[in-house]
């Protein structure tokens, strides 16, 4: 078949790398890409949030599937437009991305699906945003209630930082929602949904502060790494049960039916899991290590999401082997990363074993590599373990050049030091 990938990121260059691996996939193309897209496979300059743009490009490509990767997309409703031209697509319509686009809409879903999640109150103004900060108490959680990609997240202990964060939304024109702290490991796992059936990925786990030791401010994300070796046993079980089956039968009783991936986030608190948020999508960087460890050929089960067949799948064959990916930032990312910088040394990193050096924030300018975006790239490195996950990725990255370039040094450090713990009530429980 042939596949059309929309998106210009990381997530994207993975899922194209995937799709080339996949022998039942004959053409890959991909709009609008980065420079690292466009060394593999073709690619096409057009307006990714257009609908009518996307499905154009899709009918004159003879496309037998799009695969959507951005939220902004999907948000736009590109999605409706593709399905309204009878083109089969890996992504939600617009009501069902709202999922994402509205944190409030996806607390109304997670209630009346019994979801476990974070106390929250949804807040418009200065004085309510107050009281709900006062109610839960530090650390303080505030969200932008729309998009933000991956970066309209406080979480701090200074009641003036969250109260601007909030203040800040307000002055946009937006909402915010403020939660109770979720204290315990984070967990990314994605799930697919042909709108009824749902079929689980490997969980991760990301680094979203910019700086070692999880300090400084959100990021898109810094890294990840998968599996998890620390997790409970049955946690992806107990996530399809508790969470990702209830949310997409939730979605159709609504008549909006979820087609593509949902993005679990999630915490293993004290008090047992509970829902961080959701995505409407590949999460970026997850989705480069966990691509990077599936053996099943990705285009046929994505189409088969698109299609409504998930249910006429057998398992997922996943490596035995550890993904680790480190994401190269430019300078001054995240407040104002500086575009434009020379990138050398990409032959070199992709050249050793077990590495794949997948572009997102890329153009090509001269015929030169330059950085195009915040988050730059992120080498993937796999091993027999952590351990030599990391040596392999981190070594790889070494021979990357760019001036004022930033990454993480402690990507999945605390994994393979073993020092991650799960208290006993994050554990499933029989029977839930």
């Amino acid at each position: 078949m042939k596949v059309l990938v929309i998106g210009p990121g990381g997530r994207e260059h993975a899922i194209v790398r995937a799709l080339l691996n996949d022998p039942f996939v004959r053409e890959v193309h991909a709009a609008p890409g980065n420079a690292g897209i466009a060394a593999d496979v073709p690619t096409h300059s057009i307006n990714a949030s257009d609908p009518a743009e996307v499905t154009q490009l899709a009918q004159r490509l003879g496309s037998d599937l799009v695969v959507i990767g951005p939220e902004a997309p999907l948000a736009a409703g590109v999605a409706d437009v593709l399905t309204e031209a009878g083109i089969p697509v890996f992504g939600p319509s617009r009501a069902a991305a709202q999922l994402e686009a509205s944190k409030a809409f996806a607390k109304q879903v997670m209630a009346a699906a019994g979801v476990p999640t974070a106390m929250a109150r949804v807040a418009s103004t200065t004085a309510a945003a107050e009281e709900a900060l006062d109610t839960f108490g530090a650390p303080y959680v505030v969200k932008d209630d729309g998009l933000a990609a991956g970066k309209g997240v406080v979480v701090t202990g200074d009641r003036a930082e969250a109260l601007a964060h909030a203040q800040s939304c307000f002055d946009a024109g937006g909402s915010v929602v403020i939660e109770e702290f979720l204290d315990g490991p984070e967990v990314s796992l994605f799930v697919l949904s042909d709108g009824c059936s749902v079929v689980p990925l490997a969980p991760a786990q990301d680094f979203k502060r910019i700086h070692d030791g999880d300090v400084g401010p959100n990021t898109g994300g810094m890294g990840a790494y998968s599996p998890l070796t620390w997790a409970p046993p049955g946690l992806v079980d107990e996530v399809v049960t508790r969470v990702a089956q209830p949310v997409i039968d939730e979605m159709a009783n609504r008549g909006t039916p979820f087609v593509g991936v949902l993005y679990c986030g999630l915490a293993l608190t004290s008090r047992g899991m509970r829902v961080i948020e959701f995505n409407a999508r590949f999460g970026d960087p997850e989705t480069q290590a966990v691509l990077a460890r599936l053996r099943t050929p990705l285009g046929g089960v994505l189409l088969a999401a698109a299609r409504g067949g998930l249910d006429r799948l057998s398992g997922l064959q996943w490596s035995p082997r550890t993904a680790v990916a480190v994401v190269l930032a430019a300078e001054n990312y995240p407040e104002a990363p500086r575009t434009g910088g020379r990138i050398r040394g990409l032959k070199r990193a992709a050249q050793h074993e077990d590495v794949q050096v997948l572009h997102a924030g890329t153009a090509e300018k001269d015929g030169k590599v330059v950085s195009s975006g915040g988050r730059v790239l992120a080498v993937v490195g796999l091993g027999g373990d952590l351990a030599g996950a990391r040596a392999t990725a981190y070594d790889a990255l070494a021979e990357i050049e760019l001036e004022g370039g930033q990454f993480r040094t402690d990507i999945a450090l605390k994994a393979a030091r073993g020092e991650i713990h799960v208290a006993p009530a994050a554990a499933p429980v029989a029977g839930r």
